[in-house]
């Protein structure tokens, strides 16, 4: 079998426990041979076979690699990304993908005049609640859908208290990136948006709200999330004529990285029983039924196994450019009054 060489630029939290677990998880399609990062300091364990360096020409200069992702700090991707594209590097991104649509669109150009594949890292299209969401949608026992609440909560109010305000650093750009991009992928471009973004501590603190309205037809679908929520929302309520579905807990998969567990334990990410989410409905014959629902698995490797039926099958990308776009869009034009608030405009 054909296999798809990596490499990694940076060598922090995002590679080592959102990436690198995943690309190992798919070792029969993919090699990862190098990782580069400015300082040779290693705060995570060395992968046995793996070239680390402190020259990214290690990178830009081995033709064997054919793929370079770019898991560094948000303001750095359209400038890395740029660079991996002009050296003749295919480019996944993490996300935020870039901080302006005009510097997302450059990319995608220049990748197309240079025969190149890049692509945003979307790992969240493959989290259990949103697949589980999917699956209750399509079984026809809410009816007629009126409306969908993503919620991904936090309670650390130290985080915004010890912030300044930046676009790219802000909590719309940093977590809507990860649940605007699933309603994208399922329901595709809304009829229209409405943007409910805040600095809860006032100005020069950081964004550490937002709410989405984002409407197709009847349908309104929300994408919320707060820095203070000592009792999260759930991360999943969807509303039907006939029914509604909460799934109360969010996808296992980083909990259990943040433990160490890895995804080659069999039960990695997996729900328990306690985790599920509960379908309350009204049948044709007017029964009423409530039933708890078993979560499908969530697995972020499938980013990874589509990478390479992208790069090597010559299959098409899984996230689209004018998905990315798109969000892009709804994330600048979120987080613009803000911005121009604090410039006094």
């Amino acid at each position: 079998m054909t296999k798809l060489t990596i490499a990694y630029i940076g060598n922090g939290k995002s590679t080592n426990r959102y990436h690198l677990p995943f690309a190992l998880k798919q070792a029969d399609k993919i090699t990862v041979k190098t990782i580069y990062a400015r300082h040779d300091d290693h705060t995570w364990a060395r992968i046995p076979g793996v070239h680390y360096t402190t020259d990214i020409n290690d990178i830009y200069n081995d033709d064997s690699i054919q793929l370079v992702v770019v898991a560094t700090p948000a303001e750095t991707h359209y400038t890395l990304a740029k660079e991996a594209l002009t050296r003749g590097k295919n480019v996944l991104v993490e996300k935020p993908f870039t901080e302006t649509v005009a510097e997302a669109r450059e990319l995608f150009d220049l990748a197309k005049a240079k025969g190149l594949m890049i692509q945003c890292y979307q790992n969240r299209r493959f989290d259990s609640d949103f697949l589980t969401v999917q699956q209750v949608i399509e079984s026809g026992k809410l009816g007629d859908l009126l409306e969908v609440e993503d919620t991904f909560d936090y309670f650390r109010p130290e985080t915004p208290e010890n912030s300044t305000f930046s676009a790219a650093g802000s909590f719309l750009y940093g977590h809507a990136c990860h649940t605007l991009d699933q309603i994208i992928s399922y329901f595709g471009k809304p009829d229209s948006v409405h943007s409910d973004v805040r600095q809860l501590l006032g100005r020069g603190k950081m964004n550490d709200y937002f709410d989405l309205d984002l409407y197709y037809g009847k349908i309104k679908v929300a994408v919320k999330s707060s820095f203070f929520r000592l009792v999260p929302r759930p991360s999943f309520s969807v509303y039907g004529k006939r029914g509604v579905f909460i799934k109360q807990g969010m996808d296992r998969q980083e909990t259990h990285l943040k433990m160490f567990y890895m995804p080659t334990h069999p039960d990695f990410g997996l729900d328990r029983p306690e985790d599920y989410g509960t379908l309350t409905y009204v049948d044709d014959n007017g029964q009423y039924h409530q039933e708890k629902v078993v979560s499908a698995i969530g697995d972020y490797s499938r980013v990874y196994a589509g990478l390479y039926e992208t790069l090597i099958n010559g299959k098409p990308k899984a996230v689209k450019d004018e998905e990315t776009l798109l969000q892009l869009q709804i994330l600048q034009d979120g987080i613009q009054p803000l911005v121009d608030q604090e410039e006094g405009k």
